[in-house]
Order: structure tokens, then sequence, then C-alpha cells
């Protein structure tokens, strides 16, 4: 047996007795954090993923892998406490389970061979804490590297160095290139998203990765990004760009094909070279779309180091080797608010993104039809997988009936009492009060029939009224990236604007509010109060928060300000990626 190598000798021979031989298939879980621990597992063939419970979507919370021979579980069983994090079958596994029954009948018949076992468990306990600490040092130790993380990065020093002088009419026709090149592969690429991350669908992930390479190309070709920007002739100030460097960027679960090629435009314009780290739950489509870009940047003559990724299984070591090497100039953070925290904690300037949880405001005087369109087409646009889509209705209750009414025609269901209670208590997590992440971009039908809820005609979106109304701590009032909606009913459009205010406060500030009215003036209203990056008058938010079909920098990456901790409250472009230096000359008669 492949385990054998891990125990004593007097224990290989005598322990078949006591353990039953268990098989696991590929995704499912052995053990969960929490659970008692009523046995350990002796690892025979297969992998297996730990990690800790997260539901965070974009944020990877695996803390190790484990092969064969290995011991999973037995920490647990040695200290009797639960479960520290959750063992799950990252491929199909087999392994020998170890009871907390059996091991006590074998220290009672076999005393010696079970003093052994015991030695054994906490031999191999001791050698993953040993592990665990040199982790820990890693990350407070960011200055380790690797050397493959060094050869990474001295081929995009150089890489951008070869690129740095290049004029703009030659960047912008391979960035021409690059953006026509994902696009003619836009519905592949969404295929192989959709099957690799189990998020969204097809129709909606092509709409975004062509809006990804030819808005984002639209918005910045023919715009200088290097050299000369702008002359002030009136405060003799000029403005000249120049390249940050090497960026290195984080590629959410949700998004990944648009967030790498709307990443990779945006860093070449400003003669940057860029190192992508998706993550782990889509390196396949990631590694795919980076080759496209490659081939186009060997076709043009630009060093294919210009853009790379981390083609082996990332991890957070791995990461912060990168976060904290010397000459990578900026991390471009898009992902979840933990992998967001860890690039602002690394020491390098750093742009990130915050959490989404965009209310919108239905004021008496907005067409409720039209409204409910809107809502309905951007909540359900991608199965709810946009962060800046909106996850809270507040509607002025003049318009209540008559709106809701709408959003039914619309092909929304806004459940009662009992449905929203079936949905509450199955589909979201009881602690935290957050989606359950495997429900996250997942079809209003399929979350319905978890939840009991069945309608006669198609169900493209699940509206729930918080019981009362009234806005508690926990699902009523957070983000949730799949299409379910909350609905509030306020009086009048002042406690329109507080609900508003207090759903931010939880979270989500500083990323996306909408409103739905006739009046420029309480339009305007709406946007004083908001603190918020992007305020959307009559528009879906899931697209409009990006860009799509309204004046917006088109970007796959929203900073949040310091509302949401972040450093700009830009759609994020390629001037936040370029060195802007200012010569100034004397003024007339100074």
């Amino acid at each position: 047996m492949a385990y054998d190598t891990l125990l004593a000798p007097e224990v290989s021979g005598e322990l078949e007795p006591y353990v039953d031989i268990v098989a696991f298939p590929a995704g499912r879980c052995i053990f969960r954090a929490g659970a008692a621990p009523d046995c350990c597992y002796l690892l025979d063939a297969g992998e297996v993923r730990i990690e800790v419970e997260s539901q965070e979507v974009d944020t990877d919370a695996v803390l190790a892998y484990l092969t064969s021979p290995s011991v999973l579980g037995e920490l647990g069983l040695l200290d009797g406490l639960p479960r520290s994090a959750t063992a799950m079958a990252e491929t199909d596994v087999v392994a020998r389970r170890l009871s907390a029954d059996g091991l006590d009948r074998l220290c009672a018949e076999r005393p010696r061979a079970g003093a052994a076992l015991l030695r054994s468990l906490g031999r191999d306990a001791a050698r993953k804490l040993r592990q665990t600490t040199e982790r820990v040092a890693e990350v407070v130790l960011a200055e380790r590297r690797d050397a493959e993380t060094d050869r990474m990065v001295a081929a995009a020093v150089a890489a951008q160095r070869a690129v740095a002088t290049w004029p703009e009419e030659r960047i912008d026709a391979l960035l021409a290139e690059i953006a026509h090149a994902v696009a003619d592969r836009a519905e592949e690429l969404a295929t192989a998203t959709v099957e690799e991350t189990g998020m969204g669908n097809v129709p909606d992930k092509t709409a975004k990765n062509r809006f990804a390479a030819l808005q984002v190309y639209e918005s910045l070709a023919g715009r200088p990004a290097s050299g000369l920007l702008h002359t002030d002739e009136d405060r003799r100030v000029t403005e000249i760009a120049s390249p940050m460097g090497v960026v290195f960027a984080l590629i959410p679960l949700t998004n990944p094909v648009a967030t790498i090629v709307n990443k990779v435009l945006i860093c070449l314009k400003g003669r940057n070279a860029l190192i992508l780290s998706c993550h782990r739950g889509a390196q396949g489509v990631g590694a795919a779309t980076g080759e496209i870009v490659r081939a186009v940047l060997e076709l043009r003559g630009a060093p294919t180091e210009l853009v790379q990724w981390i083609a082996a299984r990332t991890s957070r070591q791995k990461t912060t080797m990168f976060m904290g090497h010397p000459d990578v100039a900026l991390i471009l953070a898009t992902g979840g608010p933990g992998m967001v925290k860890a690039a602002y904690s690394s020491g390098k300037p750093a742009i990130g993104v915050g959490s989404g949880n965009a209310p919108a405001l239905i004021c008496a005087d907005a067409d409720p039809d039209r409204a409910a369109a809107l809502v309905v087409a951007s909540k359900t646009f991608d199965h709810g997988i946009i962060c800046g889509s909106e996850q809270h209705l507040i509607v002025e209750r003049s318009v209540l009936e008559r709106f809701t009414r709408a959003l039914e025609r619309a092909g929304a269901a806004v459940l009662d009492d009992a449905e929203t209670a079936a949905l509450l208590a199955r589909v979201f997590d009881p602690d935290s009060g957050a989606l359950l992440k495997r429900y996250a971009g997942r079809p209003a039908e399929e979350i319905a029939g978890v939840a009991g809820i069945a309608r006669q005609g198609p169900c493209r979106l699940l509206v729930f009224q918080p019981p009362d109304g009234e806005l508690r701590d926990g699902p009523e009032s957070r983000e949730r990236l799949a299409p379910v909606l909350s609905l509030f009913a306020v009086d009048d459009f002042e406690a329109g604007l507080e609900l508003c205010r207090r759903l931010l406060a939880v979270e989500g500030a500083g990323h996306t509010a909408a409103i739905h009215t006739r009046s420029e003036d309480r339009a305007r209203r709406f946007g004083v109060a908001m603190p918020v990056s992007r305020i959307l008058v009559n528009l879906p938010a899931a697209q409009g928060c990006v860009g799509m079909g309204n004046g917006l920098t088109p970007s796959l990456t929203l900073g949040c300000g310091t509302y949401g901790g972040n450093s700009t409250t830009d759609n994020v472009g390629y001037l936040n990626l370029v060195n802007i230096k200012r010569l100034a000359e004397p003024l007339p008669g100074n």
C-alpha cells in the first residue's frame, strides 16, 4: 500500500482488519469544516483538495493538495475537535477509512500496533503543522521567491523594454489584432468557460467577451498613451506618459476571458508587460485565451513574454511571490475581497475592486414596464454573475403593484412568504447570510427547484420580499451573484434614499447604484446621496456599470474609491496604468 511509507512497520501488517476501502468521485466532499471527527483516511490513489469554507466566489480558499501517500483528517481523530477544514476529491480518490471505533478496537486488541499507529498519526500531523508554518513564513517574508517566478518576471521586464518605444500606430495595430482574434473565438471561449466554471451561460458570456475585446479596443484606439499627451497652453504644463513596467493581474472565476482580454489591451496600450494569475477554477480557459494573445504577439513581431500566465496550479504562496517581487511595478486585482486585500497588503502599488451590492430605486414617476424589463434583462444577464448588477429593488409604494406585475410579465417570479422562507433556508449560508457558492451563476429555474418553487411559465428571475419588509443582517442585505433579488417597499423618495444608503453600508459601498425616474432632479439628488462610483439612471445595472450602452469607460475592472477601500473610482482603463509626468514652464511675466 502506498500509505505504508507513512506508518511504522509494526502497524502496516496489522491495520487491514480495522479499515474499510472507500472511493470518492471527483468533486465529492470527503468531510466538511465543523463536522465531527469520526474517522481519518489513508489516501491510496487520487488527489484531495484541502480548503477553508468561504462563500466568496472569486477568492481562492485552497490550503493544500494531498496525494498518495497521505493521511487526512487525523488531527480531529487525535484531538476530538471539529474539523478545521474541508476535504474535497480533486480527482477520483481511493482511500482506507479508519473510524474512531476502529482505532479504539485496534488499541484494545493490539496495544503495540495501536500505540505505533498513534505515533504515526501524530508524526503526520506534526509534519503538516511544519508545512503550515512554512506557508505562513512565506506570506510574512514576501520577498522569498523561486526560480520560476524570477524567470517569468525577468522575461516580462525584457519584453516590456522591447516595446517601450513602439509608436502609437504599431501598438494600436497589435491591439486591434488581439481584440479581433479573441472576438472571433468569443463563443468558443464562452462555451469553455461555462463548462469549466459551471457559471453563467454561453450567449451572454459570448457577448461579454466580444464587448471586452472590441469595445475596450475602440475606447483606446488612436489615443496617445506614451510620450506627449497634452499641453495646457494657459498653464504652460505638458503631460508626458511613460510605462509603469510589469503588471501582475489577478483574474476572477466569474469573468475570466473578458477580464483577461480587457487587461491585456489596457496594459499593452501603456507599453506594460502583463503576468496573469487565473483563479484555479478557470485556468484552462485562461490558458486558452493566453495562447490566442501569444499567437498574435508572435505574428506582429512583439516579444511573446509580453503577456504571460502562471501555467501550473496557483497558490497563495505563488501569488505572494509575484506580488512581492521587486520588479513587479503594479498589481491589478480583480477578484474576491480576500485576494484584493492581499494585493493591497503586499507593499506594492495596487488597483483593486470591491464587492457589489447595488440598490435600484424605483421611483413613483418611473415607467414600471420599462424599469421591470431593464431589471430583468440586467439581473438575468449571464445568470447574475456581474457584481454590479442589481441586488435590491427599493420601490415606492404608489408604484409597487404595477411594478411587481410588470416584473412577472418580464419573466420574474415574485415569491410569497412561504416561498421566500424556503429560498432563504435552502440556498443561503445560515451563518453569514451569503448565497451558497454552488448557486452562483446558476439559472433561476435551477435555484427555484432547490427551494421547491414552481411556476407554470419560464422563471428567469426570483424576487423575494423580506419578512415584514424589514432590513436585516443576512440574505436580505447581501450581494448575490445569481438571478435572485430582494424587494423592499418604501413610502416615498426620501425613505428610498435612506434605505439605499443603509444597504450600501452593509456591503457594496463604492460600487454601483441605480435609479429609475423621469425626474432629472431626483436623479441628481440620488447621485449626490449615494456613496458609490457609478450611478446609473434608467439603465440595466449589469451592463451599465461596465460601460455597455452608455458613456462610461468600457471596463471589467471597476474601482470603488475610498468608499470601498480602493484607490480609484474609475472604470479602470489604460490611463490608470501609465505614469503621467508634468513638465512645467514659467508663466508669462513670472
